[in-house]
């Protein structure tokens, strides 16, 4: 297998999740914060573009009793801050190989010839 290969490409993205849950972990608890965020969290966060946006989104919608005392923007700033100290950079999600492979195939027919004649059309088509 070569250096590129998607099984190293897949590593190296588990590696980094890793090295970004650990790092926010690390920041929640050295803050006093009682968060705590597995794969499964920062996956459902990846559909909001950039760190502080989805931050600011689970906080807003897991802790919301923090906003009674801190801003938005202080609560984003302190976590960030001491999460880029351990690991700098963003996490961005990737389809894993196997769906990123099945983009690139050419669709082929199913084995129908639509354009057969007797085959009802569809209203519009």
């Amino acid at each position: 297998m070569n250096p590129s290969s998607p099984t190293r490409h897949a590593t190296e993205h588990e590696s980094h999740l890793h090295a970004q849950l650990s790092a926010f972990n690390s920041a929640f608890a050295e803050l006093g914060l009682r968060f705590r965020w597995d794969t499964a969290t920062l996956h459902a966060l990846a559909s909001i573009e950039g760190e502080a946006a989805r931050l600011a989104t689970y906080i807003e919608t897991h802790h919301a009793h923090l906003l009674k005392a801190y801003s938005i923007d202080f609560l984003c700033e302190a976590i960030l801050g001491r999460k880029n100290a351990q690991a700098p950079g963003e996490w961005t999600p990737v389809q894993n190989a196997h769906q990123a492979a099945l983009r690139q195939m050419p669709q082929e027919p199913l084995g129908w010839d639509w354009s057969e004649p007797g085959l009802p059309a569809l209203a519009g088509a």
